[in-house]
């Protein structure tokens, strides 16, 4: 039977999310206007989203519905 690899993550899910969207935001700036850098950008801003969605998801204040 293989057995799975298992990564132990030293960084929140957030903060590998923000790192990838400053990544991706300065190889955009690198990149001359067209489609490719409006690929890159939209990455960056679903990173970015993504990040804020799992902070929100994870606040104390958010309760479930009654």
């Amino acid at each position: 039977m293989l057995k799975r690899r298992r990564f132990k993550q030293t960084k929140s899910l957030e903060e590998r999310l923000a790192e990838e969207a400053k990544q991706l935001r300065e190889q955009a700036d690198l990149l001359p206007h067209g489609s490719l850098r409006e690929q890159v950008v939209r990455k960056a801003r679903q990173c970015e989203t993504g990040s804020h969605m799992s902070e929100w998801l994870r606040s104390p204040e958010l309760k479930p519905p009654k």
